[in-house]
């Protein structure tokens, strides 16, 4: 689906890599309704697209919230028309801490934000994206949902849940009009966690410079990219690409490597 003179709906638009999918879409004609629960950043994310010429409507809410979520479309189509595109991008990450020091909130809390939200976007979406002449939904995984990350075992269930779920909507909707892609991005240059509302990460900033990222800006390219040529599944980053490679030929060895590297920001 070229995404010219379409309407999508972006997830987690006011940072990171849903304000740069964002501005990749209006760049190339899109009108994005930009969706995050801080509506601050989302002024901010609306100031640079118009900017760019493009057209952009903010919408306020969590996307943990079913009601709000539930009433998203109509909302939607009222300020801006038909819905053509869903991108889920909004997630968060947990504290990093071993599963047993984990506190049952913030297990509901990722869970709630990362799998139960993309599902209820896409049941309140997919009745009119069906009545569209084409549509498209991109669910953003992650590398942690097929290469364990030590401390991140809740977040690496949630993104592994999505995955299964998108790859068996695509299943359900291939003989329709709609388009399914399913992301796995790497580790990608984002302010995430100190978007996750979990407090403090305790992540040593030391340590984690020594990662390796993919600018988002080029994440949010592949992304539309993959929307525009119907791709259903991509990973993002050399570290995603290699991982997939590894983990389907010895998930073992894949998930030592990922422990050897991650262990350091457990705790």
């Amino acid at each position: 689906m070229k995404v010219k003179g379409k309407v999508v709906v972006v997830t987690g638009a006011g940072s990171g890599m849903g304000r740069e999918i964002t501005l990749e879409l209006v760049r190339r004609g899109a009108t994005v309704a930009a969706v995050d629960f801080r509506a601050e950043t989302l002024k901010e994310t609306v100031a640079l697209a118009t900017k760019l010429g493009g057209s952009v409507t903010p919408f306020a809410l969590d996307v943990s919230d079913l009601a709000k979520v539930a009433a998203l479309p109509a909302l939607v189509a009222k300020a801006v028309g038909p819905v053509d595109g869903l991108i889920n991008n909004a997630g968060i990450i947990q504290p990093f801490v071993h599963v047993d020091k984990l506190d049952w909130k913030d297990v509901e809390k990722v869970m709630a934000v990362n799998f139960f939200g993309p599902v209820a976007l896409v049941k309140a979406f997919l009745p009119g994206l069906k009545k569209r002449p084409e549509a498209h939904i991109l669910n953003v995984s992650s590398m942690g949902a097929y290469a364990p990350v030590p401390g991140q075992t809740v977040y690496g269930a949630s993104k592994a849940a999505i995955k299964l779920f998108t790859e068996g909507l695509r299943s359900e909707l291939m003989e329709t009009n709609v388009g399914v892609t399913i992301v796995f991005p790497g580790s990608i240059a984002t302010n995430i966690a100190a978007n996750s509302g979990m407090g403090d990460m305790k992540v040593d900033a030391a340590e984690a410079a020594k990662f390796k990222t993919t600018p988002a800006p080029v994440a949010a390219t592949a992304m539309v990219d993959a929307i525009e040529s119907n791709n259903p599944r991509i990973t993002i980053g050399s570290d995603a690409t290699m991982m997939d490679r590894l983990s389907r030929l010895n998930p073992v060895m894949a998930a030592n490597i990922i422990y050897k590297q991650m262990k350091s920001l457990l705790g």
